[in-house]
């Protein structure tokens, strides 16, 4: 099947029908939703990612023997959980954007971080501080006699965790890990707010010029259906790569 042919299917289509889809016969279109579409696998891909470190560094923290940095992953976890993500990202934006400027060879004041930049920090920081408390009470079901005998083999406390403590977690953890990761994904739809180029703001894009809403939010609709379907997947791989008999249910 050619291009030709999938593109006079498209036509067809929206002359036969009055199926307006412009992503599959105008080129345009199509490189402006496919650009989309890559900006939201990039967006989520990192924020998955930074997300993850966040929850495992944060939940090593809560354990920490030094009251101060207990009570700062407290605070983080709490301000995090218990504000909207779109007014998280308004203040990265708008509120931290706004002093962290720089001056080019022009004389022009613009943003040190980009509007990309700033809905990695912040998503990766929303999810993170959840991905912390799962993270803790997949430590807490830990038997403490396994970390016992991990102390008795001369393992550090930061040893302990990493080789002993975080292995058996992750694997109690990983379903809720799996769906706050795949609200994640669903949340990278807000970057839309601050100009991200991302898949809804291009379809948006497309739309406000083609007059198709209705055939763009279908291929929006399905095509977030399919990003989900495979991270669902790749959680589903890795939670029996990590199945251990017996423990975790």
């Amino acid at each position: 099947m050619t291009v030709e042919t999938v593109q006079s299917f498209f036509l067809w289509l929206q002359q036969s029908h009055g199926i307006n889809l412009t992503i599959g016969y105008d080129d345009w279109d199509r490189a402006q939703f496919l650009d989309g579409l890559w900006m939201t696998v990039k967006l989520s891909v990192l924020s998955v990612f930074f997300s993850l470190i966040v929850g495992i560094t944060g939940a090593w923290a809560q354990g920490s023997p030094f009251l101060l940095l207990r009570t700062v992953v407290g605070m983080f976890v709490t301000f995090f959980r218990n504000t909207p993500p779109l007014v998280q990202l308004y203040f990265f934006f708008f509120a931290l954007g706004s002093v962290l400027r720089i001056q080019t060879e022009t004389g022009m004041s613009v943003p040190m971080i980009s509007g990309f930049t700033w809905a990695v920090i912040s998503l990766s920081l929303f999810a993170g501080a959840l991905n912390t408390e799962i993270f803790r009470s997949g430590i807490e079901a830990v038997p403490e006699s396994t970390v016992e005998a991990a102390e008795a083999l001369g393992f550090t406390r930061f040893q302990s965790y990493w080789y002993v403590v975080l292995p058996l977690a992750l694997r109690v953890s990983l379903p809720s890990l799996g769906t706050n990761l795949v609200n994640l994904v669903k949340t990278t739809t807000l970057a839309y707010a601050i100009a991200v180029p991302e898949l809804l703001y291009s379809a948006a894009q497309i739309w406000s010029q083609q007059l198709n809403v209705r055939e763009m939010m279908t291929v929006l609709l399905l095509t977030y259906i399919l990003l989900v379907a495979i991270l669902v997947w790749i959680m589903g791989r890795w939670e029996k790569a990590l199945r251990i008999p017996g423990y975790g249910g």
